[in-house]
């Protein structure tokens, strides 16, 4: 009997691992159509578009999947839907700031499914403006330290994308966030290619100015109980927050993974 509960977990495990790729191969997807129709779909001339189909490439979306899309957004091929973009903001326990960056052809399905995800989790929506003023936008390139030359130091890629126009760069582990103005983003992406550097994604996102510090797994928890419920509408795109957890915190949260 212990032999078929394990397999049924197991069973239970693929189909939430595979549940969760196809929405995020939706998201991917979306992306890719949505910059095809505002830039056209070439995307040596349309740098948003070649960094959405760079960033499906780097998550294993099929080929076939993304071609379809960039004909969809360029009109080439029929069928693409009229997507807008919304954003939506919140605040979670602890007042930690949470905006909600949606791509959706419907919204109030939209709307719907964020204020259920947010209220229904413990947070509150809040007014417009009042937590995006809390963030800004900015250009950002993650490159993993792990590259086929050795272990990249933060001074190297500071030389390799300085000039033109890396900000500051972020340890954030395995990895490097490297900031810049979204205007210099295809140029440092451009330098970090350059210089023989693979990196994750590059695109525009929202940076909160100031970290809300967190120091209780309980707190934690319940805010990315909010963060995955806004992560399962397939409308959502992006989710930005200014949750920082303390060391102790993190940790505890990792164990129970």
């Amino acid at each position: 009997m212990s032999g078929h509960s394990k397999w049924a977990t197991t069973k239970h495990k693929k189909a939430v691992i595979d549940a969760k790729r196809g929405k995020l191969f939706a998201k991917l997807i979306k992306n890719v159509e949505v910059a095809a129709r505002l830039g056209g779909g070439d995307p040596s001339g349309n740098p948003t578009l070649y960094d959405a189909i760079q960033k499906a490439k780097k998550s294993s979306v099929p080929n076939d999947n993304i071609d379809r899309a960039v004909k969809r957004g360029s009109g080439a091929e029929s069928g693409g839907a009229d997507y807008e973009t919304i954003m939506y903001e919140a605040y979670g326990p602890a007042g930690v700031a949470i905006l909600i960056e949606c791509l959706t052809d419907n919204r109030n399905r939209s709307a719907s499914d964020v204020r259920v995800a947010v209220t229904r989790n413990g947070g509150t929506m809040a007014d417009v403006g009042s937590v995006q003023r809390l963030f800004s936008r900015k250009g950002v390139v993650v490159v993993p330290k792990k590259q086929n030359s050795g272990e990249l130091s933060e001074d190297a890629l500071l030389e390799a994308a300085l000039e033109a126009g890396l900000e500051e760069v972020s340890d954030d582990g395995d990895e490097f966030e490297a900031y810049t103005d979204p205007n210099d983003l295809v140029e440092v992406r451009k330098a970090i290619e350059a210089a023989g550097l693979d990196y994750d994604s590059s695109e525009v996102q929202f940076v909160a100015s100031f970290d809300q510090a967190v120091d209780s797994v309980d707190v934690a928890q319940k805010v990315f109980r909010i963060i995955d419920a806004l992560d399962d509408s397939d409308d959502v795109q992006n989710v930005y927050t200014n949750v920082d957890l303390t060391p102790e915190v993190a940790e505890a949260l990792e164990d129970e993974d």
